[in-house]
């Protein structure tokens, strides 16, 4: 039998096809998201009426918000920012100029130096 033939034999073999990849799966963390009390979020409405005046268009500003997980229950808190380009109150989402879009309702915290 030639080497070649001979090295297949030997050769690593998945019993449990997928297996690993649920083992990760189910050891992926995630988290609950927090309720806002009253006070937080009249501070985010506050906020958000301030970018909304046009004053702030185009402003840099930073937008922590609760992303739900697809595959498990809780999520992640996500941080992006970039310039406000749009402030959508029909579809309740603000809209950076990369595209970006961060669900009002799912809104944490936002921060801007304006």
């Amino acid at each position: 039998m030639p080497i070649r033939d001979r090295a297949a034999q030997f050769s690593p073999f998945a019993a449990l096809t997928g297996y690993e990849r649920e083992v990760k799966e189910a050891a992926r963390l995630t988290e609950k998201r927090i309720e806002l009390s009253s006070e937080q979020k009249e501070i985010l409405n506050e906020q958000l009426r301030l970018l909304e005046d046009g004053a702030l268009q185009g402003t840099v500003a930073s937008f922590t918000f609760f992303k739900p997980d697809d595959r498990k229950d809780g999520g992640a808190y996500v941080t992006v920012a970039g310039r406000i380009k749009k402030i959508d109150l029909v579809e309740r989402n603000i809209i950076l100029l990369d595209g970006t879009i961060v669900p009002i309702d799912a809104l944490y915290q936002i921060y801007s130096e304006a």
